[in-house]
């Protein structure tokens, strides 16, 4: 593997941005040496998008498959058989994303608890691991793993919080991804000294793309794209003082790792 190879963990390819020139967009992360991006699923609909994406390429995209929690309020107990069917495709490597988000609160809380407990209760049937997302939820995500064994990879993603939520993720065995959000001088600032005292074993970086377009790009637009996941990868390497091949390197190491590939 070159040391310089990208793995973007967490990209919406799905979304409505991405109809008109979806192929550009992957011929140009290609070029920037992406060479496997996990397509992100909100909704049983969005899994099914993202494997008819696939065809084409399997040997490039992965995919995920769930229920966000925006979308919890129209979860039901017949999503699980759908969830776990979908799952039988060899390219489908998580599921989510699903977990908690009380920013928004686009769905009523007591639904996205059983949707979430629902998913990781799929995920241990199924051996797959869990790709997280948690917003100013953070007792009540952890309250959902309580009493449970898990025995799958998860991984809480676009993490932007305090460290003592992230070292509390590392006890329970969590992974962590980081996004673009670092790159921002002001609502990153407060995990500069977090991101470059780290221990990186557990690490791995995304786009969230078209979300979290790194600030420090000037370019026309707000579009992000898996072409750009080399920022989130400088500006891990600049604070950890080390190379940018190096971090690189441990970060495919560590996605591909995390899932099973």
């Amino acid at each position: 593997m070159n040391s310089n190879s990208y793995f973007d963990i967490g990209a919406n390819l799905t979304h409505e941005s991405f109809d008109k020139d979806l192929i550009t967009v992957i011929k140009e992360a290609k070029q920037n040496n992406v060479k496997k991006i996990c397509i992100t699923s909100t909704s049983i609909e969005d899994t099914k998008v993202s494997l008819k994406l696939l065809e084409n390429d399997q040997n490039f995209f992965i995919t995920t498959c769930g229920i966000h929690p925006h979308n919890a309020d129209t979860f039901e107990e017949s999503n699980i058989d759908e969830i776990k069917n979908l799952s039988e495709h060899p390219s489908v490597k998580a599921i989510g994303e699903t977990g908690l988000d009380f920013n928004r609160n686009y769905s009523k809380k007591e639904n996205q608890i059983l949707c979430f407990k629902s998913q990781i209760g799929v995920a241990q049937d199924l051996n797959l691991p869990l790709f997280l997302h948690q917003r100013e939820a953070h007792k009540d995500f952890m309250d959902c793993f309580k009493n449970i064994d898990l025995k799958v990879n998860a991984v809480v993603h676009c993490f932007t919080g305090e460290k003592e939520e992230f070292y509390e993720y590392l006890d329970r065995g969590f992974w962590i991804g980081f996004t673009g959000w670092i790159c921002d001088p002001v609502r990153g600032k407060h995990m500069i000294d977090l991101i470059a005292n780290m221990p990186l074993e557990r690490i791995m970086i995304e786009t969230d793309s078209p979300y979290l377009l790194p600030k420090n790009l000037e370019i026309k637009g707000r579009r992000n794209e898996p072409k750009f996941i080399v920022e989130v990868a400088k500006k891990i390497a600049t604070l950890q003082n080390k190379s940018l091949e190096e971090i690189t390197q441990i970060f495919f190491e560590n996605s591909q790792k995390f899932f099973n590939l």
